[in-house]
């Protein structure tokens, strides 16, 4: 059983910074690209980033480069996702997730909700004007 528990989310003004954290437990977790995934109110749930098991190759939404950094440590099996420069619009639930198949990073499949067979609760980020 595969468990993920995001950490890091609360209330931060515009223009500031958050580092998200993302725990995972149980099964194989370094053969799993890992990605983090936003949803806002009354919004579909939108791809952010993902990184590749090796901990190194990276892929963002284009809407997210620069701003948005993500990372592993594997010996901590855990996903970070560090968020600069926030703007109100950026509030939402953001979600690690880990994808459905091993060794897997079709930046088609990255990119969709389906692609993912695991997910966390959630944490709360609300940015403040």
């Amino acid at each position: 059983q595969v468990q993920l528990v995001e950490s890091g989310g609360g209330l931060v003004q515009a223009g500031g910074s958050l580092r998200l954290s993302c725990a995972a437990s149980g099964r194989t977790f370094s053969s799993y690209t890992m990605g983090w995934l936003r949803q806002a109110p009354g919004k579909a749930r939108e791809f952010l980033a993902a990184i590749h098991w090796d901990g190194i190759s990276t892929y963002y939404a284009d809407s997210m480069q620069g701003r948005y950094t993500i990372s592993g440590h594997h010996a901590k099996r855990t996903v970070y996702l560090q968020m600069n420069s926030l703007k109100p619009e950026d509030t939402a639930v953001y979600y690690c997730a880990r994808m459905r198949a091993p060794f897997d990073f079709d930046k088609l499949r990255v990119r969709t909700r389906s692609g993912y067979a695991f997910w966390g609760q959630g944490t709360q980020v609300t940015v403040s004007a």
